[in-house]
C-alpha cells in the first residue's frame, strides 16, 4: 500500500492498528501524521488522546503498555513513536533495553481503542527484522521517499490549485530551480506566489524569478545549465552576482565541479539502463536533480565532461596554492567553456 491508498482509507475509516512511515520525505511523512491526526482525534481529545514518545529514550514495551492502557475520557489514543535504529540495520547506540517480544505479542491482538505511529527518518527498513516482517504482516508500512522529477511539479502545480491559481507554462520548473527540491520551502514559497497572484491568478516564470531567490548552490545549478546551454553570456551574470555576495571563488568552484561531476556520472549510468530512482539512490540526490543532470548530460560527450572535470581539478589547484587570482581563475575557465 502507498500513502495516497492509506491515506484515502484513513478518510474512509479504515485504521490500521500500526503504522510504520519510513523515508527521507519528513514533509509528506507529517502530512500523513496530521491527516491521522485530524481524522481520529477530536480538539477537545487530544490533551488526552495524543502521546508523543521517542525509542532513544523509551523502550519499546513502554509504547505498548501506553497502547495496551484503556484511554481516560476519550473514546481513542493516537501515539506517536519515534524511532532510532528499533527498524533499521546499524548499531544502536543507546542504552534502552528494548524487549521486541512484547510488540510482537501486540501485533497479535492490538487493542482497538488504540493507534501507533512508528516515525522512521531513514529511507530503508531493515527487512531482515523480525520486528519489520510482524509490522508490515499485522499493520501498515508506508515509505515516503523523494518525489521524481515530474510528480515533484505536479506535487507543484496541485498545490498551486488549491489555493486558487495556477502556474504558466515553465513557471513550476523556474520555482524548483530557483527554491530546490525540499517540500516544505517549496509549499512556503507557493503560498507566498499565490498570495501575490491573487484568486484566480496565474504565476509566471518572470515572476518567479523576481520573488523567489536562489541559495548559493540553486545558483551554480542555474549557472551549469546556462553553460551547458552555451548562454555563458548569463553564466557570467551569475557568477558576477556571487562575488557581489561575498562568495568565495573557490566554494562556486567546488559547487560547480559537484555539478559536471553528477552529470558525467548520470550520464554514465543511464548508459547502464538505470532508472531515474535508482540513479538518484546509487549518488545520493535528489530524483529532480537527477532528471536535470539528464538533460544536460545530453548536450555533453562524456570526453567533454572528462575534460571540464580535468580543468576544474587544475584549476582548484592553483587557486589554493597562489598559482591564479581566485576570482579570475574561474571567470577565465567560464570564458574558455563558451569559446
Amino acid at each position: 500500500m502507498d500513502a495516497k491508498t492509506a491515506a484515502k482509507a484513513v478518510k474512509q475509516g479504515q485504521v490500521s492498528p500500526v503504522y510504520l512511515l519510513y523515508g527521507s520525505e519528513k514533509y509528506q511523512m507529517k502530512e500523513f501524521a496530521a491527516l491521522l491526526e485530524s481524522e481520529l482525534l477530536t480538539k477537545e481529545d487530544k490533551d488526552f488522546a495524543l502521546i508523543h514518545m521517542d525509542l532513544g529514550e523509551t523502550p519499546i514495551q513502554s509504547v505498548v503498555e501506553e497502547a495496551e492502557t484503556v484511554p481516560f475520557m476519550v473514546p481513542r489514543k493516537l501515539i506517536f513513536a519515534r524511532d532510532t535504529s528499533l527498524f533499521t540495520a546499524g548499531k544502536d547506540n543507546n542504552k534502552i533495553e528494548h524487549k521486541i517480544e512484547a510488540l510482537l505479542d501486540y501485533l497479535e491482538n492490538p487493542a482497538d481503542y488504540s493507534v501507533i505511529v512508528f516515525m522512521v527518518q531513514s529511507e530503508k527498513l531493515d527487512e531482515r527484522k523480525k520486528i519489520v516482517k510482524a509490522v508490515k504482516k499485522k499493520g501498515t508500512a508506508l515509505a515516503f521517499l523523494p518525489l521524481n522529477g515530474d510528480e515533484l511539479l505536479k506535487w507543484v502545480e496541485k498545490k498551486a490549485l488549491k489555493q486558487n491559481c495556477s502556474f504558466a507554462p515553465g513557471a513550476a520548473d523556474a520555482l524548483v530551480r530557483n527554491a530546490g527540491t525540499s517540500l516544505q520551502t517549496l509549499s512556503g514559497e507557493v503560498d507566498k506566489l499565490c498570495l501575490y497572484a491573487g484568486a484566480g491568478g496565474t504565476i509566471d516564470e518572470t515572476t518567479v524569478n523576481r520573488m523567489v531567490a536562489r541559495s548559493t548552490e540553486q545558483n551554480v545549478f542555474v549557472l551549469v545549465e546556462d553553460i551547458a546551454n552555451l548562454r555563458i553570456d548569463k553564466a557570467l551574470a551569475i557568477y558576477y552576482e556571487l562575488l557581489k555576495q561575498r562568495e568565495e571563488p573557490i566554494k562556486i568552484a567546488a559547487l560547480i565541479t559537484r555539478q559536471f561531476r553528477i552529470i558525467l556520472q548520470v550520464k554514465t549510468l543511464s548508459k547502464q539502463s538505470y532508472s531515474q530512482q535508482q540513479i538518484a539512490s546509487q549518488l545520493g540526490i535528489h530524483p529532480y536533480a537527477v532528471k536535470i543532470a539528464g538533460e544536460q548530460a545530453r548536450k555533453f560527450e562524456a570526453s567533454r565532461l572528462e575534460n571540464i572535470l580535468n580543468h576544474l581539478g587544475d584549476l582548484d589547484y592553483k587557486m589554493k596554492t597562489g598559482g591564479v587570482d581566485k576570482a579570475l581563475g574561474l571567470e577565465l575557465f567560464l570564458l574558455r567553456l563558451g569559446a
